[in-house]
C-alpha cells in the first residue's frame, strides 16, 4: 500500500509536470496569461499555506494554487500591450521618484484597465545595492489583483525586479 506521504509527492510532481508542460505552448501563444497564471498560483499557494493547518494545510495550499492560477491567468489574459506599457512606466517612475508609502496610478483610457504602484520600503543590501519593496494593484474589468515584490537598482541605473 502506498503511504500517504508518497502519494502526496506523486500528486505534486504530476501537477507540476502538467502545469509546466502546458506552459511552453501557452507561453508562446499568450505570455501574459501564462505569467499571470504562474504568479497567481504562487501567491495562492503562499496564502493557502498560511491559512490551512494540520491535514487541511495541503488542501488549503492546493486550493490556493488552483484558484490563484485561474484568477492570475484571467488577469494576464485581459492585459494588452498598452496596459503593460502604462503599468511598466508607472512602476519605473514609482521606483525612481516616489516616496515610500506614496502610490502612483496608471490608467489605459482605451481599455479602462488601471492600477497603482506603491514603494513600501527602501533599503541597502550588504553588497551596497539600493533596493525597494513595493506593492502593485491592477484593476481589470472591475477585478482587483494585488502583488508585492522587491526591485534593486542595477549598475546601469535601471531597476530589476528580484522577487
Amino acid at each position: 500500500m502506498i503511504r500517504l506521504t508518497a502519494l502526496r509527492g506523486i500528486v505534486a510532481i504530476t501537477l507540476v509536470s502538467v502545469i509546466l508542460g502546458g506552459c511552453q505552448t501557452s507561453m508562446e501563444d499568450n505570455p501574459k496569461q501564462t505569467i499571470g497564471g504562474i504568479l497567481g498560483a504562487g501567491l495562492g499557494g503562499l496564502l493557502g499555506a498560511n491559512v490551512g493547518g494540520g491535514k487541511g494545510k495541503l488542501a488549503a495550499v492546493a486550493i490556493g494554487v488552483l484558484a490563484g492560477a485561474y484568477f492570475g491567468s484571467e488577469v494576464g489574459k485581459s492585459l494588452d500591450s498598452a496596459d503593460k506599457a502604462y503599468m511598466d512606466k508607472n512602476a519605473k517612475d514609482g521606483l525612481e521618484y516616489s516616496k515610500t508609502g506614496t502610490a502612483t496610478a496608471w490608467q489605459n483610457p482605451d481599455s479602462g484597465n488601471s492600477g497603482t504602484f506603491t514603494p513600501t520600503s527602501t533599503y541597502q543590501t550588504s553588497a551596497g545595492d539600493n533596493c525597494r519593496e513595493f506593492e502593485t494593484t491592477i484593476y481589470v474589468e472591475g477585478k482587483e489583483e494585488t502583488a508585492t515584490g522587491k526591485a534593486c537598482r542595477q549598475d546601469d541605473g535601471t531597476w530589476k525586479v528580484i522577487s
